[in-house]
């Protein structure tokens, strides 16, 4: 299994993220939210360089109107986004992954990535055109990374043609 590695593009962010909404500050720096999909009630607390920052947006009201969540802040060290309460971050963002499958081709080299239902990310032309021909026509279930039976007709169609897959963890 691969091991999930955030790329910091911010997507899950301003789509799940907007689920969570702040019930009550109780610092500068904690919160309590809830994530308005599942009720689940959870405290945070803000990492220190975006302390100020989100208070200020709580007190002035503006939190309330950011698409996607309010903890979702510039990566100040580089390129992308970061969270601003990652190491408290609720379950929902826990265990949310972007993409569910890493497809290699016979070097082993990572040509893809299976995101969203059954949609691919790559820059392989091969890949792509057997993934468009032979995966997409199968008939999907809800949630295909989690049907066995379709994961292992995805397997052995990459695998006849000298891909592996492997599920992301």
């Amino acid at each position: 299994m691969v091991s999930f590695v955030c790329d910091h593009c911010g997507k899950c962010c301003t789509s799940i993220g907007a689920y969570i909404k702040i019930e009550r500050q109780l610092s500068d720096r904690d919160y309590y939210c809830k994530n308005t999909i599942t009720g689940e009630v959870f405290p945070v607390h803000v990492v220190p360089e975006f302390a100020e920052e989100i208070d200020e947006e709580v007190i002035s009201g503006a939190a309330g109107s950011r698409s996607g969540c309010i903890f979702l802040r510039r990566n100040p060290a580089g390129p992308g986004f970061v969270c601003a309460i990652y190491p408290t971050r609720p379950r929902l963002c826990r265990e949310f992954r972007c993409y569910h499958m890493v497809i290699f081709n016979a070097r082993s080299e990572p040509v893809g990535r299976m995101v969203g239902r059954a949609d691919i990310q790559t820059a392989d032309p091969v890949l792509a055109r057997i993934w468009n021909d032979e995966v997409k026509p199968l008939p999907s279930p809800a949630t295909p990374c989690c049907d066995p039976a379709w994961l292992e007709r995805v397997r052995a169609i990459l695998t006849a043609h000298g891909y592996r897959e492997e599920p992301v963890g």
